[in-house]
């Protein structure tokens, strides 16, 4: 059985002061290649990681759209997340 998998998620440290995006490809549990918000660029974990982390770090448009996910995907649906994950007590 093989899995193929990815993952996006989003922290947030004090409100939306604070917000990383972190972006996983995963291979039979083994992350390949991985996105940080903090980093700004794909970093690559093993050799096919490393050759699409380079392919996706060469395009602009591509990176700019996915270091712009921070205010799209993340900040955008703060407000409808923070009810269940902020305000619980």
């Amino acid at each position: 059985v093989f899995q193929k998998m990815q993952t996006y998620e989003c922290y947030f440290i004090n409100g939306t002061e604070k917000v990383r995006y972190v972006e996983r490809y995963i291979y039979n549990r083994r992350t390949d290649a991985m996105f940080d918000s903090d980093v700004g660029h794909y970093v690559g974990f093993t050799p096919y990681g490393e050759f699409n982390a380079k392919r996706w770090n060469s395009d602009p448009e591509w990176m700019e759209d996915v270091r712009a996910a921070v205010d799209t995907y993340c900040r955008h649906n703060y407000p409808i997340v923070a009810p269940f994950s902020v305000e619980r007590r």
